[in-house]
């Protein structure tokens, strides 16, 4: 999909499925692909850059929002088939590349053989070709246009936007949540183990006062309402943690407020209406994996609470 100013997406297909997981090509100067998608993913995304003529010697830089692998899951495959491509990345994220072996061990024992059907491995990305990104870094586009980095953890603490300086568009990874065009539903992302409301809340600050003209999903698209959009996502995830916080309270475990958590907004996401979209919603982020997000986060305050053993 052609968005202007030389900005393509590229539907990465992840899992088979359309319109899960977007990895965004900005073809000026110096062309950089933002998100990977999936290892299983990869070669569609090669055939993508390469029909949009980007070549394996063209693109100049991998930026991923962050390690997790529906977003860089391809990294060590797209690394290989453009040689001369930098790999850019939040700095806690950077040595995950290089040496992918804990994350790999992590995801297997979260979605078992689902791994190899949905993601597929992360191979090893060497060293010397990862750039790491700190809060205020820039990525050299060409042409004086750049993409500005800041820090925007709460979804992972690893976890960067990135904002267009021609465009004025905010890539936001995760740290927005997953929006579906197709019933214009908007939902948190709040999976463990690093899921933090205060974080997640103060990084949505940040991308508002970036003011940007236009919100760049990697699940799913474009969308230009900026402040309205923001402000959903502000209102989900207040919503999701206070209704996880009143099961906790009512002594539910955490099967139940699953449960609980899918009754109560069953008539606030049209997509419960659209078997097809919930579905592949679900394979992506799926309820249980937010809610639990939220539940070990309340974990947390609760040892932090004085007198908490």
């Amino acid at each position: 999909m052609d968005l202007g100013d030389e900005v393509w997406l590229v539907d990465t297909q992840m899992g088979g499925y359309d319109g899960i997981t977007a990895g965004y090509l900005i073809r000026g100067e110096r062309p950089c692909l933002v998100e990977t998608g999936a290892a299983r993913s990869s070669a569609g995304v090669v055939a993508a850059l390469d029909a949009l003529g980007v070549g394996a010697d063209d693109l100049a830089t991998i930026a991923v929002t962050h390690i997790h692998l529906d977003h860089a899951g391809g990294v060590g495959d797209l690394a290989a088939a453009f040689p001369r491509a930098q790999v850019v990345v939040h700095e806690a994220g950077a040595r995950h590349l290089a040496d992918p072996s804990r994350l790999m061990r992590s995801a297997r024992m979260v979605f078992g053989d689902v791994l190899d059907e949905l993601f597929g491995p992360l191979i090893p990305t060497d060293a010397e070709r990862i750039r790491v990104l700190t809060d205020g870094d820039t990525i050299d586009l060409g042409g004086g246009r750049t993409l500005g980095s800041f820090d925007s953890p709460g979804h992972a603490r690893h976890h960067v936007g990135l904002l267009d300086s021609l465009t004025g568009d905010l890539y936001t990874g995760d740290a927005a949540g997953v929006w579906t065009p197709e019933t214009g539903d908007l939902r948190p992302a709040t999976p463990p183990p690093d899921f933090d409301l205060d974080a997640a809340l103060a990084s949505l600050e940040r991308m508002r006062e970036r003011r940007p003209t236009r919100l760049l999903f990697s699940h799913f698209g474009p969308v230009t309402d900026v402040d309205t959009t923001l402000d959903r996502s502000v209102e989900e995830l207040r919503l999701w943690v206070e209704l996880v916080r009143e099961a906790r309270s009512d002594g539910l475990d955490l099967d139940h407020a699953v449960v609980r958590v899918r009754e109560r907004t069953a008539e606030r996401y049209a997509l419960r209406s659209v078997p097809e979209v919930e579905h592949k919603i679900e394979v992506l982020s799926s309820t249980e994996a937010d809610v639990a997000g939220i539940w070990h986060w309340l974990d947390r305050q609760s040892e932090l609470e004085p007198g908490a053993s």
